[in-house]
């Protein structure tokens, strides 16, 4: 096999050399990135870029090249920046909605209703801290008492509250491309027992964020433990979670 006789200049100013180069580059880099990093890399918009710059290569090989190398650089970078330009904006305009907060609202209060149970009277959980409701404990008093009603309204308002102060823990990318309303739901719950503060700061959102689904899901088992002892209820719970995290995956 013998190379073209003057691939020394397609290998200079070749359109279509140089987008196949590029396409080769965006499919191995988000790789190397992660490997490095531990971080991921944006897979709709890295599609995008594999897409059109292999398009651009096929439609490179229909022009003819001019003599001129400037002119035939110029032309290879402006069309690498369209490329860019129009992969930003298809990634954007076809990336998945991130959940609702009605959406995620759907599956945390049951699951967490029943994770929680419900009690009208106040009581003292595992901690000895005074809960009532659906394990609300803020201003809760023994004694207390509530209706159902309340209880629920209680814990709805307690759960987008919990929701919002967790998202802001997370990434733009992490909202927008990593969460369903079952994850979503899962690290609501979560936080809900055990704090937005421990919850945002932990290994399973930090993993969460750097793009290993998996690894956070697996992390939030980690939280099984009151007042320094393993609880088998907590335990039982984290797994319960788990599950719900890793729900979608394949």
């Amino acid at each position: 096999m013998n190379l073209v006789s003057n691939w020394r200049r397609v290998v200079a100013i070749s359109l279509s050399f140089w987008m196949q180069v590029a396409g080769l580059l965006v499919l191995i880099w988000p790789e190397l990135k992660f490997a490095w990093t531990g971080q991921d890399s944006d897979p709709v918009l890295f599609w995008w870029l594999g897409v059109l710059l292999l398009v651009a290569g096929i439609l490179g090989r229909l022009y003819e090249q001019s003599t001129s190398k400037w002119r035939e650089w110029a032309r290879i970078g402006g069309v690498a920046v369209v490329i860019f330009l129009l992969a930003m904006l298809l990634a954007t305009t076809v990336r998945a909605a991130p959940p609702t907060e009605d959406q995620t609202l759907a599956v945390a209060i049951p699951f967490i209703a029943q994770e929680e149970g419900e009690v009208l009277v106040a009581y003292l959980d595992a901690v000895g801290v005074p809960t009532i409701g659906s394990g609300s404990t803020r201003g809760v008093k023994l004694g207390m008492k509530i209706t159902r009603e309340e209880s629920r309204a209680l814990l709805r308002r307690e759960v987008i509250e919990y929701r919002q102060g967790l998202h802001r823990y997370f990434r733009p990318i992490t909202i927008n491309d990593r969460l369903t309303p079952w994850r979503d739901a899962a690290y609501t719950s979560i936080a809900f027992n055990a704090g937005i503060v421990a919850i945002g700061n932990s290994t399973a959102t930090k993993r969460l964020n750097a793009g290993d689904i998996i690894g956070g899901c697996d992390a939030l088992t980690w939280w099984n433990k009151a007042g320094q002892r393993v609880l088998r209820g907590l335990t039982l719970r984290r797994q319960r979670e788990k599950a719900l995290c890793m729900k979608g995956l394949t």
